[in-house]
């Protein structure tokens, strides 16, 4: 156990987390929501501040991040937990693990330590130094905190970014957005880029299938955006839960008006999974559908993902509509951009392209 940092202590030796919105109360012994965040005599203590569940080597259009350094590599690591519970997760055996249940949507209490099943077998120990260290050998232009949340790995997230900036490595975010102002404050200079999920434009929604609300993570969006992150947003497009024509437009509009036409939006097929194993994969006419709102609202870079369609991948020049990056499967095929600017008209497209 590593000492954790964002906590207030309580009487009775409880701790109040202070870094999501969650706000946890923590007895002496007990779990974090999050599940890796325990109290100890009064002091909060971080589980994962020294081992990770993965590390692997991604393409960066796979985060997905289509207006940065593509084509490149990111150095990708992950530890067990999660600040959220979403019924659709892809990830749930290492994000759900540590809480001593699968999750359920009505119970998302701190549980105590001793129900901690032995879920930290599988992870392996890691310094930052080596991580960074793996990361220039794999030949990698970025280090990414992904795959479960990162926010609840903080200490590792912020120590690695420090010593990746430092040897010269981009650092990103994959992240649910769910994070404290003062958090996301400190660790924003050491931030290149975040794809933020923006899972729902309604609170209801994440409320009763993400285990969230909506608010602060509006908040950190648009925080993240005046702290200079690069910052691109996917939503999944959950048939019959967050699809509805208005629902899209609102959506589309927030990012128009609170953040710019010029930050790219990741529509994703949803296919059944977990708790939604029930529920039919996302049809093809409905993201084409969320993809024309997109466009309509004005918003200049609308992408469809986890789907074959011709063009969805694409970047084209906003101004003459050259197709300047063309991609397939999350690869980057071809690469035309000419000085961070379309070759046909010369138009400057936002991103950080080197």
């Amino acid at each position: 156990m590593r000492d954790a940092l964002f906590y207030e202590t309580l009487e009775q030796q409880r701790v109040r987390c202070t870094l999501c919105p969650h706000l946890c109360k923590v007895a002496p012994g007990h779990r974090g929501a999050c599940g890796v965040r325990v109290n100890r005599d009064g002091k909060l203590y971080t589980l994962v501040g020294d081992r990770t569940i993965a590390q692997e080597i991604d393409p960066i259009e796979k985060k997905p991040l289509f207006h940065f350094l593509p084509g490149s590599q990111a150095y990708s690591i992950a530890t067990v937990g999660c600040n959220l519970r979403c019924l659709f997760c892809v990830n749930w055996e290492i994000s759900q693990s540590p809480k001593g249940q699968p999750a359920d949507m009505g119970d998302f209490s701190c549980r105590p330590l001793a129900e901690r099943p032995p879920d930290m077998e599988p992870a392996q120990l890691a310094s930052p130094e080596a991580i960074v260290a793996e990361a220039l050998a794999r030949r990698c232009a970025s280090v990414a905190y992904t795959y479960t949340e990162p926010t609840i790995f903080f200490e590792l997230a912020l120590a690695t970014a420090k010593a990746a900036k430092a040897a010269g490595l981009k650092n990103l975010f994959v992240t649910n957005g769910f994070i404290m102002p003062e958090a996301l404050r400190m660790i924003a200079p050491y931030l290149d880029a975040a794809n933020i999920d923006l899972k729902s434009f309604r609170d209801s929604y994440y409320r009763r299938v993400c285990g969230a609300s909506l608010q602060p993570i509006l908040e950190a969006i648009r925080l993240y955006r005046q702290l200079g992150v690069w910052i691109e947003l996917t939503t999944l497009l959950v048939p019959g839960r967050n699809d509805e024509a208005q629902e899209l437009r609102d959506l589309a509009g927030f990012i128009k008006t609170d953040l710019g036409d010029e930050v790219p939006w990741h529509l994703s097929r949803f296919f059944p999974t977990y708790k939604m194993a029930n529920v039919p994969s996302t049809p093809l006419e409905t993201l084409r559908a969320a993809r024309r709102i997109g466009l309509e609202a004005g918003l200049k870079f609308v992408y469809l993902g986890n789907v074959s369609e011709e063009g969805g991948e694409d970047t084209s020049c906003p101004n003459c509509r050259a197709v300047v990056i063309r991609r397939a499967g999350l690869t980057m095929i071809e690469n035309r951009l000419k000085d961070s600017a379309c070759p046909a008209c010369r138009q400057p497209l936002a991103g950080v392209w080197q």
